[in-house]
């Protein structure tokens, strides 16, 4: 038996002129908790393909559990268990169905390994007959995972496993991974939340295809603090905010037959405000801001968005916001410049305006040189910012951004929130919701949703204090605790 379960020297591959990696060496012992940390476009889904043998590589060698990731392919596919960034299961398929699936892909029974799975199955099995599609974020990583531990590996891939999971959920995954551990399972895990780093072992730094540092989380996050601990940004006065405002809601309810996905909530948003959405997923927010956008009709209450009525008018609420779903929404396939000349053409945009705002938008994102860019190739980072500018294109009154920054690096992140506050300085409201509770601070001011209802509302410092807390983190921690209803 190898003393390392990896071993990998001189690795590269590349796409055509794209250099994906370069010249990749470093080793994992048996059992270690390995993170692989960097920005978008890294290589980092690259080198995960090509240790599970999904991807051949141009030069060097890798072997993972003793097996060549060339010549032992089938054997290395046998061992190891691969979670990729993107939900990879049969949304179609219910809970059950999908793991006797895996199963039988790995000539084993659910039966045969159920010890392996229990802790974190045991969690989802009073859902088993609900089909994947219908879980919450929570929900399907923890099943995904049960499906990349049924035939029970010896080494697990874990591609930005928690990505658009909420903090309570994160913890959790992050508690059944270290119960892995204790099983010998060795474990290699990238991720953008800098207190995951911290709960591995060592990690490694990879930056345009190149490892640029192996160490413990502390020296490597120390060593390259301008990229995962950029200095925060300076809050707007208070000044700027108008008294006015964009978004008023009064006992809004939605039901689906007996269940309350949105219970009886009521707030305002100012004209110009920052406005932070928070909840643990299932908790009713993209529900809620389905019918804020006009894209659903409330149960129950009334609501306005910009002046306009969401049950009568909903047909002008779309023409005067914004809208970034968590999945990107732009065409892959159209470059930079006929997407945003799409999307400004269906906002009633005349030529000229949208000749001279896009030459204006790129400059400003430094893309001048992307212009005829696919939109496939971007890194995820650079798309969420595209994707956010031809959101806020037309000028709109309010802009909806639903888990905006989902998977984004640190550095990446800090810039996408100095457009929005570029967006909220030029008065137009922003209402976003978001996993990350270093951007809760960034709000003016806060709502957190729980089981359909609103427990608290407030700016980041009154919350705090109201509820004894350190940190948003602690705050939402203690309040998504509190939830009663798992896996709407």
């Amino acid at each position: 038996m190898p003393m390392n379960a990896i071993e990998i020297n001189s690795l590269s591959k590349g796409y055509g002129k794209v250099q994906a990696l370069h010249d990749v060496s470093f080793s994992v012992g048996r059992g270690e908790v390995f993170g692989i940390i960097g920005p978008d476009g890294a290589g980092k889904t690259s080198l995960y393909r090509v240790l599970c043998s999904l991807l051949l590589p141009d030069d060097g060698t890798a072997s993972v559990d003793g097996y060549d990731v060339v010549s032992g392919m089938k054997e290395i596919r046998r061992r190891v268990g691969y979670m990729p960034g993107r939900f990879s299961l049969y949304q179609d398929l219910t809970v059950e169905e999908n793991l006797r699936f895996f199963a039988t892909l790995f000539g084993t029974t659910v039966e045969e390994n159920y010890d392996s799975i229990k802790a974190i199955y045991t969690q989802i099995e009073p859902f088993r007959k609900r089909r994947a599609g219908a879980l919450s974020g929570g929900m399907k990583q923890k099943l995904a995972l049960c499906c990349a531990l049924v035939h029970q590996p010896s080494v697990l891939f874990l591609d930005e496993p928690t990505t658009g999971v909420d903090p309570v959920s994160r913890k959790e995954f992050w508690e059944m991974l270290s119960q892995l551990k204790e099983r010998e399972i060795t474990i290699v895990a990238s991720t953008p939340y800098l207190d995951e780093v911290r709960k591995c072992e060592r990690v490694a730094f990879l930056s345009e295809g190149r490892i640029r540092g192996i160490g413990t989380p502390d020296e490597i996050l120390t060593t390259f603090r301008d990229i995962f601990n950029p200095p925060a940004i300076e809050k707007l006065e208070a000044g700027t905010k108008s008294n006015e405002n964009a978004i008023e809601v009064e006992h809004l309810v939605k039901a689906f037959g007996s269940f309350h996905a949105v219970d009886d909530i009521s707030f305002t948003v100012r004209k110009g405000e920052i406005f932070g959405f928070l909840g643990a997923n299932g908790a009713g927010k993209t529900t809620a801001m389905r019918m804020l956008t006009g894209l659903s009709q409330p149960t129950g209450g009334n609501g306005k968005v910009a002046g306009f009525d969401i049950r009568t008018e909903y047909e002008q609420i779309k023409k005067h916001i914004g809208y970034m779903s968590q999945k990107f929404s732009l065409y892959e396939d159209l470059t930079v410049a006929e997407n945003i000349r799409l999307f400004a053409g269906i906002y009633g945009m005349d030529d000229g305006e949208i000749r001279r705002k896009t030459t204006d938008l790129l400059d400003r994102l430094d893309f001048s040189a992307h212009r005829n860019t696919l939109v496939s190739s971007l890194p995820l980072g650079w798309k969420q910012k595209l994707a956010f500018s031809v959101s806020i294109f037309h000028d709109p009154h309010v802009v909806f951004l639903d888990e905006p920054t989902g998977g984004v690096d640190p550095a990446t992140r800090r810039q996408f929130w100095e457009l929005i506050y570029d967006a909220a300085k030029q008065g137009i409201t922003v209402f976003v919701t978001t996993h990350y509770m270093d951007e809760a601070e960034y709000c003016d001011r806060i709502s957190i949703m729980v089981d359909g209802k609103i427990k608290a509302l407030g700016t980041p410092e009154e919350l705090k204090q109201k509820l004894g807390q350190p940190d948003m983190d602690h705050v939402f921690t203690f309040l998504a605790r509190q939830a009663t209803r798992s896996a709407d």
